[in-house]
């Protein structure tokens, strides 16, 4: 299955300093416990001004299901912006 593009919801992420990636993410009453890291796309160097810099992580539950959460870094925020269902 692919990932599923939803409108951003803002998210709470718990993080790995040991494994240095998110290992829970929390979102309007549900939650992923990560177990893996499938892309990390930064875009911190180049960036348009009026958007931020922004860093995206795709996520891998312990269910098969993944996850894309953004951190914007203008608003220093979390957001999920995309989700996949487990197979």
């Amino acid at each position: 299955m692919a990932l599923v593009q939803i409108p951003p919801v803002e998210a709470h992420v718990r993080w790995d300093r040991r494994a240095d990636r998110p290992s829970e993410v929390r979102w309007r009453g549900h939650s992923l416990h990560v177990t893996d890291l499938d892309a990390v796309r930064d875009e911190r160097s180049a960036y348009p001004a009026e958007r931020g810099p922004r860093i995206t992580f795709v996520l891998r539950s312990a269910d098969g299901s993944r996850a894309s959460v953004v951190f914007d870094g203008r608003r220093r925020r979390w957001f999920l912006e995309a989700v996949e269902a487990a197979a």
